[in-house]
């Protein structure tokens, strides 16, 4: 039981003076040995909640609320239980404090009794205003007995205020924080200002949620109700609809309701919330008349209440019993859901003046805190004994804590109020407001309260805009901004702010308001600084809006801006303009392509002194691509031989990213594979999710081409778990990767052309490369050299690339010269050879000895191979190697040396079969029967019995990641991770981690 409620008498029998024309209800109540108080609804729907809840013999009262049953305040959330003597029976389903409802009720039974039995839950109860959404939230946390509750309704004026809402969520699990992994409760700690550091990832505070609900509920099953999910503050709607998507085994039940659906809950389950049945419209508007009123005036009531409780509870407030009784008021009245707040209004005019500010105050301070209220009274000299006329027309409530009856109400209060009066309230309440304790509130207070420009005011709030960006706070940041910017009273500082709220805005996607902001900005003394920084937020916006080509040319120009002032920013803007090229590839605007940014970049100033990884990779790259490609090597190597030391950490993410690229293009495997583990471990240290998708991608394709395609998938599985939860758009390149290496035509048919699709929308050229480099692999595995040579001649088309292109080389040597195309296999090879001697690894020399190879006479081609074998024998890259072993027995066999054939051939189809590479080893197996060998291919594994989320949860785990650590990088708890990997040891027959390499191997 919670503190603040106390148990109470039962009286003998029930007060029955309202209980009007019940029939079948009334006698089934009298039957009952405790009567229930039967309702419609709760504090949504327009009515207050009953004075005790009375079912089986014991009724609660919550001291702090005198009868109303209400979501948490700013304390934390308030549990609700409803007591039973042990000895008692439960009452009928359809006899409780709710009129009807047994469909719904149905839904919500089964719904606790999935999270009793350990399951976790999501709900969306869907419905519009006053349908009584709220009646069943409250009900449904009553019946809880088994769970702890915890609860939060979404308010209007809060939606400004980022991560509002889930702290209310999360302040009364706090203490189990410590038990969340650190960087998760780092993130948290830091979100809700109770630690200082550099903003978070959104993602990692919603695994940071995740993680806490699921130790919460450790004990006992945990409920989450969260009302008017309309009214959240958008990050806080973002991290709970985040935490609905990755429940799995943690006994979480999460349940929204919600007028409208929002995108953030687009695709969870729902549950529609309909008008009462016309019976039980009925016994609710009988349970609210005081008077007898003719049975045809009542039925026509029902029907135009069309079993909206708000409407059938509210209209007989609205008439007097003569109105009633003839249905002679009927004209006047409101009884559609939309028309609630004008009734309101009316209620509210009636009242006396001094109890309409009263309101109007209430409605302006959105945490019901009524200390606050009362100090805030007294500036404008309201007294208390002004609340009771506003209590008493039922409007709102002034006990421990301030409630309006409805969100409607708390509406209309605030809505038909003179502005001047709106302006004295949230002055008086931004005096009244500790700023210490709570800054923000107080600043946006004396924002609402200020009449003209006001550059304190103004700064105030750009103050609060950097508490909130601290925080993870975008939208508030922006909104901040926004505010100050309208309240700055000098050009300048208005085009900075201005500026800087364009650029929150882009990162909080709301981009028609960052454009707005930007045009303010645009307008005043912008400077050569400030313009360049109006042109990257444009940059910003046509990349977030698919287009990257548009975004190219701005970068340059920001970065040209960006030379004489900031030339630091500027050659990062460089470094992001050429990765943005490399993507857009063929599909690269004029002037705007890899080359022309390396050519700008390389005529900008260079900084004085030793170059640290940043520039050394710029300039590496720059050379490479403005120059020859031999130009940019040293530069290159000098960079990724540095590890990015000596750089700030977000300056770090920055070079990791460009330099894994770089490593993969310079034929590079050892500082490939190093990059590519720090690039994945940087996101997860950083909480940088956004970007995880893309380290995940270069990992699997270092894994592909090490021959290790089992872990690819697993890697690729994570990348696209990562991708959905962060509602990203990324060409599948690993996934095309993995189909072709794999030897599946069909797959690679599709996914090529979703790339291709998909290519012009994102201005993603480099889906177009990626997409013909995977047809002509998966070709030349098939022997379809026709088909591979004509997709490697597509890939090979762009020059200006790093990777893709040479991978597409290899593949057009090979299907050119099994398609009797000797001049285009010799024009390939020659570009080739150019590429792996300035190179100079042993993958690069390796690579080019076996295209000689399949283009040399007879003497020259048996050392070649020998010599391929050789390299490619010392690098990771075992599926260029196993490849060389094929080709070479291919070759021997041709020459009749069948011995020496099968010898290379069987090393061949075991690397290759054992690789997962299926068309290259059935050439393998093919070749070995026409030496006159037979070969078996691997039959089924007992892993095979897994679900793809069990067989990423086992590799991950066979790696020696802990439960919390693979909780983090496939978005779901560790409690999940811990019941996953119990069916895992069950169908595997093991009973331990270190069985796991032997069972999955």
């Amino acid at each position: 039981m919670n503190p603040a409620q106390t148990a109470v008498p039962v009286p003998a029998s029930p007060p029955r003076s309202r209980l009007n024309g019940r029939g079948t209800e009334r006698q089934a109540l009298d039957r009952l040995a405790a009567p229930s108080h039967l309702s419609g609804l709760g504090p949504e729907d327009g009515r207050r909640v009953p004075d005790e809840v009375r079912s089986g013999g014991v009724a609660t009262r919550s001291a702090d609320t005198e009868g109303t049953i209400m979501p948490g305040g700013a304390s934390g959330p308030v549990s609700i239980r409803v007591l039973r003597p042990e000895a008692a029976a439960p009452a009928p389903p359809t006899i409780g404090r709710l009129v009807g409802r047994v469909p719904e009720r149905g839904a919500l039974d089964r719904f606790l009794a999935a999270l009793g039995r350990g399951e976790s839950q999501a709900l969306v109860l869907l419905g519009e205003p006053g349908i009584g959404k709220t009646a069943l939230l409250e009900d449904l946390a009553e019946r809880a007995s088994c769970c702890r509750v915890v609860s939060v309704s979404g308010i209007q004026s809060e939606m400004e205020l980022a991560f509002a809402a889930l702290h209310q969520l999360c302040a009364p699990l706090l203490d189990r924080l410590d038990a969340v992994p650190a960087p998760q409760a780092l993130a948290l700690r830091t979100t809700f200002g109770m630690s200082s550091g550099p903003a978070p990832d959104r993602f990692l505070v919603g695994l940071a949620v995740l993680s806490l609900l699921a130790e919460a509920a450790a004990d006992t099953p945990l409920l989450c109700v969260v009302d008017d999910e309309q009214w959240l503050d958008r990050a806080s709607a973002q991290v709970m609809a985040f935490v609905a998507r990755r429940l799995g085994a943690e006994s979480v039940g999460l349940v929204f309701g919600t007028r409208a659906l929002s995108g953030e809950l687009a695709g969870l389950p729902q549950l529609k919330v309909e008008g009462l049945r016309k019976e039980d419209a009925r016994v609710l508007l009988d349970s609210v008349l005081t008077a007898k009123v003719d049975e045809r005036v009542l039925d026509q009531m029902v029907a135009e209440a069309h079993g909206n409780p708000l409407a059938l509870v509210e209209l007989p407030r609205e008439l007097t019993a003569a109105q009633l009784a003839g249905g002679f008021g009927l004209a006047g009245a409101v009884l559609l859901p939309g028309s609630g707040e004008e009734m309101f209004r009316r209620r509210i005019e009636a009242l006396p003046a001094e109890s309409r500010r009263l309101l109007i105050l209430a409605a302006a301070e959105p945490t019901g805190d009524p200390v606050l209220v009362r100090r805030a009274a007294d500036v404008l000299g309201i007294g208390p004994a002004t609340a009771r006329p506003a209590a008493d027309a039922g409007l709102a409530e002034f006990g421990a804590r301030v409630r309006f009856r409805h969100p409607l109400a708390r509406s209309a209060a605030y809505r038909s109020a003179p502005i001047r009066e709106r302006r004295a309230a949230h002055a008086a309440l931004a005096e009244a407001t500790d700023p210490a304790a709570d800054p923000d509130r107080r600043a946006w207070h004396r924002a609402e309260a200020a009449e003209g420009a006001d550059e304190d005011v103004a700064g105030e709030l750009e103050r609060s805009a950097g508490r909130a960006l601290a925080r993870g706070g975008l939208a508030a940041a922006a909104a901040f901004l926004e505010r100050a910017t309208a309240l700055t009273p000098d050009s300048a500082g208005r085009t900075r702010r201005a500026l800087a709220g364009a650029q929150a805005k882009v990162q909080a996607g709301e981009f028609d308001a960052a454009l707005d902001l930007l045009a303010v900005a645009e307008a005043g003394p912008l400077g050569e600084t400030g313009q360049a920084h109006a042109e990257l937020v444009r940059a910003q916006l046509a990349f977030a809006a698919g287009k990257g080509g548009d975004a190219q040319p701005l970068l340059l120009a920001a970065a040209k801006r960006l030379e004489p002032v900031q030339p630091r920013l500027a050659r990062l803007t460089y470094l992001d303009a050429i990765r943005n090229a490399l993507f857009a590839g063929r599909l690269a605007g004029p002037g705007a392509d890899v080359s022309a940014v390396s050519r700008a970049a390389a005529a900008a100033p260079q900084p004085p002194g030793s170059l640290d990884s940043a520039d050394c990779l710029l300039y590496g790259l720059t050379a490479s691509f403005a120059q020859e490609y031999a130009r940019g090597l040293p530069t290159l190597r000098k960079s990724l031989l540095s590890s990015g030391s000596g750089l700030p950490v977000d300056e770090e993410m920055h070079w990791v990213m460009m330099a894994a690229t770089a490593a993969s293009g310079v034929w590079d495997d050892e500082d490939w594979e190093a990059l590519t583990d720090r690039y994945v471990d940087l996101c997860l240290e950083l909480g940088a999710l956004t970007e995880l998708p893309l380290a995940l991608t270069s990992r699997a394709f270092l894994f592909l081409f090490a021959g290790k395609l089992a872990a690819a998938e697993s890697v690729i599985e994570e990348a696209q778990v990562a991708l959905t939860a962060i509602g990203g758009d990324l060409a599948p390149y690993s996934r095309l990767g993995l189909a072709a290496f794999r030897g599946r035509e069909a797959e690679v048919s599709v996914l090529a052309r979703a790339a291709v699709d998909g290519a012009a929308r994102r201005g993603e050229g480099w889906a177009i490369t990626g997409a013909a480099w995977a047809t002509a692999l998966v070709n030349n595995g098939l022997c379809h050299y026709r088909k591979a040579l004509d997709a490697a001649q597509r890939a090979t088309e762009c020059t200006d690339d790093l990777g893709l292109r040479t991978w597409a080389l290899v593949e057009l040597v090979e299907a050119a010269a099994r398609s009797d195309a000797g001049a285009i296999a010799a024009a390939a090879c020659r570009q080739l050879a150019e590429i792996a001697d300035d190179s100079g690894t042993d993958w690069a020399l390796g690579v080019k000895a076996r295209s000689h190879a399949l283009l040399a006479t007879d003497d020259e081609a048996d050392g070649l191979y020998l010599e391929s074998i050789s390299r490619l024998g010392r690098v990771r890259v075992r599926s260029e190697l196993a490849r060389t072993h094929l080709l070479y027995g291919e070759w021997l066999r041709r020459e009749r040396r069948r011995g020496e054939s099968r010898t290379q051939l069987r090393q061949a189809h075991a690397m290759l079969e054992e690789m997962g590479m299926a068309a290259f080893a059935e050439r393998a197996r093919r070749e070995l029967w026409a030496t006159g060998e037979t070969t078996r291919t691997r039959s089924a594994e007992r892993h095979d019995e897994l679900t793809a989320q069990e067989l990423q949860i086992a590799r991950l785990a066979r790696e020696g990641l802990t439960n919390p650590e693979i909780g983090t990088r496939l978005f779901i708890s560790a409690r999940t991770v811990e019941y996953h990997l119990g069916k895992v040891f069950a169908k595997l027959g093991i009973t331990s981690r270190t069985q796991l390499d032997r069972a999955l191997s």
